[in-house]
């Protein structure tokens, strides 16, 4: 378990490329501490919420490269890449994370613009006269 454990989360058009290793708690996101990539306390806590379910607070370094979608949907994807992460470092954390949901990746995706209309159900104004 000296080894870097690395694992992919998903969520929306968001990917997180996740590194643990055993540490002392250090979380940094696309080379920045995570309070100064997210700046919202939500979305920290949604990102080390795995950590927390777990009991692991501090107890492993986490490292994220995210790419895509926006901060909601990569504080997702993070929470994803880091349940997936400890399940590889410790197989006993496993039914605490699925329990928690945290394993499955959340299926909801942006609907596709359909022709005719405005947005995905969104119909122009209807005019009378």
């Amino acid at each position: 378990m000296a080894d870097a454990i690395f694992a992919t989360g998903r969520r929306k058009t968001a990917v997180a490329r996740v590194r643990i290793l055993p540490g002392t708690g250090k979380i940094e996101v696309n080379g920045k501490d995570l309070s100064s990539y997210f700046m919202n306390p939500t979305l920290e806590h949604e990102v080390t919420a795995p950590f927390r379910i777990t009991g692991t607070e501090g107890k492993f370094d986490l490292y994220v490269n995210v790419q895509g979608g926006g901060l909601s949907g990569q504080a997702g994807a993070c929470k994803h890449g880091v349940a997936r992460a400890l399940t590889l470092a410790d197989e006993s954390l496993r039914p605490i994370l699925k329990k928690a949901g945290f394993l499955t990746r959340d299926p909801r995706m942006k609907e596709r613009k359909k022709y005719g209309l405005k947005k995905a159900r969104r119909a122009p104004q209807f005019s009378k006269r």
